[in-house]
C-alpha cells in the first residue's frame, strides 16, 4: 500500500503539470444558477465538537501542552522567526484562500493571521483535483532588505514555482514571482553576505533516474533584484538521498541553515508515508559538496511497533527554528494519528519538538522513539490555547453563529474563495449554490471547516426549501471530489427529503432517504467515532434520528482515496444535484 502511495503522487504530480498548461477562466458570477433567492439555504450555527479518547487519558498539567499544535489538514509546515515572532505556513492544495499563516511569540499559543494566497490574482486552482493546487510552502525572513518570502509550487493555472514577499506578514503579500525551474517544494536561503539561493526537489537529469522515487536536490544562485533563479546556475548537491546504494525514495523539502559557519541541509526522505523521515547533510559552502550525518534520519517513526498506543506515524518534512535558548531549536513536521482501523481521516498535521543543537549536528530530542501527546512548556511560556484567539488544541467545541462580519479564518471553499458564493447578515449565512455538484473537478459551493479529530460532531442548523430535484444543501463530509458524503435535502415530485449518499472512486450510492418536513428550520449532525460515522437529523433541535444507520469513515481516510488532504466537514448547496431519493 505504501509503494502505491508513492505512485499517486507522482501521477498527481504529472497529471496537475498537464494541468497548468490547459487551465481556464472561471467566473463565479457564471457559476450561480439564476433561481429565486429564497430558495438558497441559510445557516444559523455550527457546532463541531472534539471528543478524542487521547486527551480524555491524558490530561493537562499547568506546565504542559499538547502534541500536534495544529490537528487536522495542516501538512507540510515551514517556520520562521524574526525577533520575537515566529510565523508558520502549510500547505493547502485547492482550498480557497491558500496557505494559512499562523503567527505565535512562544511556539505554543498560536493565531491564524489570515491566508498568504488570498486573492485570486495569487491562486488560480479553479480546475484542481483536491490534492494538487499548492504544496509545501517555506517562509523565510532577508534581514539585508528587511522582507519576508513564500515560495512554494502551485499545481494550478500557470504558475509552476512562484515567490511572494512582504515586509509585514500581517498586512498581505505581493502578487507571485512566477520562477523559471521545474521540480517542487522549493525554499530560499540567505547568506550572511548577502546573497540568496533557491533549493528544491527535482527529477535526475535525462536518462539518469535508477529506480521509481529517484529524486535528487537542487540549488540555484537567486537574483534579488528580479526575483528570479539565475540560469545556468543550477547544481544538483543531493542525488537519490543519504545512501544511493540503497535506493532512497522521495528525498524532497530542503531547507539551508548555518550555524558556526557551516551549513546545514535538511530534507525529508522516504515519501509522505510510512517510511518517511527527516535527515540532514553538512557543508563549507551552501553550494556543497553536502555530506550527511553519520546518524541519519535525525527524526522517524518508521521502525516503530505498529501497534503501539496512541500511535503518531509518517513523520518528517520538518523545519528548524531558534528557541529563547541559543542552542535550543524547535522543529516543526507533519505527522499522522491514525484511527482505531489505521485510516487516516484528519489527515497531515502539525506537529513540534525541542532540538538540542549544542553540538555538530541538530537532534530532535525524543525524535525516534514513540511521540508523547504532551510535551514541557518552555520556560516562562503560559498555555493559552483556545483563549484570546489562540487556535485551540485537545478537545474542544468551535461554535459559529455566522453574525460576524468577517469569517472565521478556519473556513475555506475548494477551488473557490468564501466571498465567490456566500453572504452573511442577521439571518445567518447563505450560500448561492454552482451549477456544479461536489463531485466536479471544478469549484463547488461548500463552506468547509477541517476534521479535526478522530471522534468528534459536527452538526449545523439550516433553513432551506429547495425548489426541485435539481437543488441539494446540506452537510458533506469530503475527502476528494472522488470520496465523500453527501447528507443533504432535495425535492422528488412535490415531497422534500432527506437523503445520505456515498461516493466511492467516483461511483455514488444512495444508502437511504426520508421524507422530510421543511416549515421549520432542519438540524442535520455527523457523528464519529473512530472509523464510525453516523449522520443524524432533527426538527426541533433536541430528538435526533438517524438516517443510514453507521456507515464506514473509510473512504474518507487517504489509506482509500489517496491524495494528501484530510476530510472535511462542508456546509453545501449545489443546483446540479445528481443524487436521487429512493
Amino acid at each position: 500500500m505504501r509503494f502505491e502511495f508513492f505512485t499517486i503522487k507522482q501521477f498527481t504530480m504529472l497529471s496537475a503539470f498537464m494541468m497548468m498548461f490547459s487551465s481556464i477562466g472561471f467566473s463565479a458570477e457564471n457559476q450561480a444558477r439564476a433561481q429565486n433567492p429564497d430558495n438558497y439555504p441559510v445557516f444559523t450555527k455550527f457546532v463541531y465538537e472534539g471528543n478524542d479518547k487521547v486527551y480524555k487519558d491524558f490530561p493537562l498539567e499547568d506546565d504542559e501542552f499538547y502534541n500536534p499544535i495544529l490537528q487536522g489538514c495542516y501538512p507540510d509546515p515551514a517556520i520562521v522567526r524574526q525577533g520575537d515572532d515566529y510565523f508558520m505556513v502549510h500547505s493547502s492544495f485547492a482550498m480557497a484562500p491558500g496557505v494559512p499563516i499562523f503567527h505565535s511569540n512562544d511556539l505554543v499559543n498560536w493565531k491564524q493571521i489570515g491566508h498568504v494566497l488570498d486573492r485570486p490574482s495569487q491562486l488560480k486552482v479553479h480546475d484542481s483535483g483536491i490534492s494538487a493546487g499548492v504544496y509545501a510552502p517555506a517562509i523565510k525572513y532577508n534581514p539585508h532588505n528587511e522582507t519576508f518570502y513564500m515560495i512554494t509550487t502551485q499545481f494550478a493555472g500557470d504558475f509552476g514555482n512562484i515567490v511572494v514577499k512582504t515586509k509585514d506578514p500581517f498586512k498581505g503579500w505581493s502578487d507571485p514571482y512566477k520562477q523559471k525551474f521545474n521540480g517542487i517544494d522549493p525554499s530560499l536561503f540567505f547568506d550572511d553576505d548577502g546573497k540568496a539561493y533557491v533549493v528544491h526537489n527535482d527529477a535526475p537529469d535525462p536518462g539518469k533516474e535508477l529506480y521509481r522515487g529517484h529524486r535528487v536536490i537542487k540549488i540555484w544562485n537567486y537574483d534579488l533584484e528580479n526575483d528570479q533563479v539565475i540560469e545556468g546556475s543550477d547544481k544538483i548537491i543531493v542525488d537519490g538521498g543519504v545512501d544511493l546504494s540503497e535506493k532512497p525514495i522521495w528525498i524532497e523539502m530542503p531547507h539551508i541553515y548555518k550555524k558556526n559557519d557551516k551549513y546545514y541541509l535538511m530534507c525529508a526522505e522516504g515519501g509522505t508515508g510510512g517510511m518517511h523521515s527527516e535527515v540532514v547533510f553538512i557543508s563549507d559552502n551552501p553550494r556543497g559538496p553536502y555530506k550527511p550525518a553519520p546518524s541519519n534520519p535525525i527524526l522517524t517513526q518508521r521502525h516503530l511497533p505498529q501497534d503501539r498506543p496512541n500511535k503518531v506515524d509518517w513523520a518528517g518534512h520538518a523545519d528548524l527554528a531558534k528557541g529563547s535558548n541559543d542552542d535550543k531549536y524547535y522543529g516543526v513536521f507533519l505527522a499522522i494519528r491514525p484511527n482505531e482501523k489505521n485510516r487516516v481521516n484528519t489527515g497531515r498535521e502539525t506537529f513540534i519538538l525541542p532540538v538540542d543543537w549544542s553540538g555538530k549536528w541538530p537532534v530532535f530530542e525524543n525524535g525516534l522513539i514513540p511521540f508523547e501527546p504532551k510535551l514541557k512548556m518552555p520556560e516562562g511560556v503560559e498555555n493559552k490555547r483556545g483563549q484570546d484567539g489562540f487556535f485551540p488544541n485537545g478537545n474542544f467545541t468551535f461554535t459559529d453563529n455566522f453574525t460576524s462580519d468577517e469569517l472565521d479564518y478556519r473556513w475555506i471553499g475548494v477551488r473557490a474563495f468564501p466571498e465567490d458564493f456566500i453572504s452573511t447578515s442577521k439571518k445567518g449565512l447563505k450560500i448561492t449554490p454552482f451549477e456544479t455538484n461536489i463531485k466536479a473537478v471544478a469549484p463547488v459551493s461548500s463552506l468547509f471547516h477541517r476534521q479535526m479529530h478522530k471522534s468528534f460532531s459536527a452538526t449545523t442548523t439550516m433553513k432551506y426549501k429547495p425548489g426541485s430535484e435539481n437543488d441539494l444543501a446540506g452537510l458533506v463530509c469530503y475527502q476528494s471530489e472522488s470520496f465523500n458524503y453527501v447528507f443533504g435535502i432535495t425535492k422528488k415530485d412535490n415531497d422534500f427529503y432527506l437523503l445520505l449518499e456515498r461516493t466511492e472512486n467516483g461511483e455514488s450510492e444512495v444508502l437511504a432517504s426520508t421524507k422530510i418536513d421543511l416549515d421549520k428550520p432542519v438540524y442535520l449532525q455527523v457523528d464519529a467515532e473512530e472509523d464510525d460515522y453516523q449522520f443524524n437529523y432533527s426538527v426541533d433541535g433536541n430528538k435526533f434520528k438517524n438516517l443510514g444507520g453507521t456507515v464506514s469513515g473509510d473512504i474518507l481516510s487517504t489509506n482509500v482515496a489517496g491524495g494528501f488532504t484530510g476530510s472535511l466537514i462542508g456546509l453545501y448547496a449545489t443546483s446540479s444535484n445528481d443524487a436521487k431519493p429512493e
